[in-house]
């Protein structure tokens, strides 16, 4: 008989009594709705009418996008496509210099168009960051909206503050507000000066930092191309609010391929399955939580600071107050001797019960005391029979 070799995966499955359920590209129907909850459009393309493994391009010319995150989910084989992303160029795009105050090295890092790299501005201990964030031209921008791209768990800082340079004159663009979007709009203006302040009460990590060049010419189409198969029904998730990847095979060459089909504009639909991401799963959304890692919904913040009280750490021990059995009074060493989850320097009544009565353990010693002499009695009578016996 020949024996075959189960894979790490079924000999688990045998062990703990259960099959995971894959696909043949090993991803699961948990990876998937992960995948996809992070983007809130998709496009359905069930007729592409190929008779052989083509490539497609799929336009989205006037959809908005915060990112150019896509992923191309194959619903017959159930499995995601690579695909390539063709980007539109702006013509005459002015080129911007940025600076920060506080000075922060790697600034570049917030306009060189890449969502993998980004600027960390430090979080001041108990009380809220600040920083202001000046974009530079030789020519003048007319803008109307800027978008702020953040790392993944990062909260959107807590208000904002715009001013630009017009006529020589500092003109307030937005009066401080709080932001409540990656996407902050404001009345036209044209300058080539424009500070932006931000306060905030979370660590801030902006990977791009973009001001819209409303007199920048585009030029090229955006689109999507991948490589279709005949039958098959395909749903391409784009305008995700967060950086995703979806595990994909091998890709061919999609950028030179010499064969193209474009197919017609299609409909964006509302993804149903979209889920704004909750770290903590405390119903507050990332970009708006003040503690993203720990679940607080009440969001207090008694001192006002921009940080949640469960993500402070008011005495200062370097334990945040969520964690500390003693937020009030430092001790870093978390002390407890009896073990009630409250620290030592803060535990005014022990709860052992030989601490609450001071008297139990002399009654120990009392009571050994007593089988002592107890046992010496006994003793010393044994003795003495057995002598007169003898």
């Amino acid at each position: 008989m020949r024996l075959k070799i189960l894979s790490s995966t079924y000999i688990f499955a045998l062990v703990f009594g259960f099959i995971p359920i894959i696909n043949a590209q090993g991803i699961s129907p948990d990876t998937t709705a992960s995948i996809t909850s992070a983007f809130r459009f998709y496009k359905d393309f069930d007729n592409l009418s190929v008779k052989v493994p083509t490539v497609v391009e799929i336009p989205f010319g006037v959809d908005y996008m915060e990112r150019s995150d896509f992923a191309v989910l194959d619903k017959t084989a159930g499995i995601f496509e690579p695909h390539f992303f063709k980007q539109e160029t702006l013509v005459n795009e002015i080129p911007l210099l940025v600076s920060t105050n506080p000075s922060h090295g790697n600034t570049d890092r917030m306009i060189d168009k890449d969502v993998k790299t980004y600027v960390d501005f430090t979080l001041p201990e108990n009380k809220e960051g600040r920083v202001q964030i000046t974009l530079s031209s030789d020519k003048v921008i007319t803008s109307s909206f800027l978008t702020i791209l953040l790392d993944s768990n990062v909260a959107l800082p807590t208000s904002v503050e715009i001013h630009a340079f017009v006529d020589g004159q500092n003109k307030i663009v937005v009066a401080n507000r709080t932001v409540d979007q990656s996407v902050i709009n404001f009345p036209q203006t044209t300058s080539g000066r424009w500070e932006v302040m931000f306060s905030y009460g979370q660590p801030l990590r902006i990977s791009e930092f973009r001001l819209n060049q409303d007199n920048a010419t585009k030029s090229g189409a955006r689109a999507v191309r991948f490589l279709a198969q005949p039958d098959h029904i395909y749903r391409v998730y784009f305008d995700a609010d967060r950086s995703t990847v979806a595990p994909v095979g091998e890709a061919g060459n999609l950028v030179s391929a010499r064969e193209v089909l474009v197919v017609p504009i299609a409909t964006a639909h509302v993804n149903p399955n979209y889920i704004v991401v909750d770290t903590d799963s405390d119903g507050v959304p990332d970009v708006r939580d003040n503690c993203i890692l720990v679940s607080n919904s009440d969001q207090k913040d008694i001192d006002k600071n921009g940080r949640g009280d469960f993500c402070d750490d008011f005495d200062q021990d370097g334990v945040i107050n969520s964690k500390d059995n003693c937020p009030n009074k430092p001790n870093q060493d978390q002390g407890d001797v009896d073990a009630d989850h409250l620290g030592d320097v803060c535990d005014g009544k022990e709860s052992r019960i030989t601490e609450q009565h001071k008297w139990i353990p002399w009654l120990g010693v009392g009571f050994a005391a007593v089988i002592l002499i107890v046992l010496f009695i006994f003793t010393a009578r044994a003795t003495m029979t057995k002598n007169l016996d003898s």
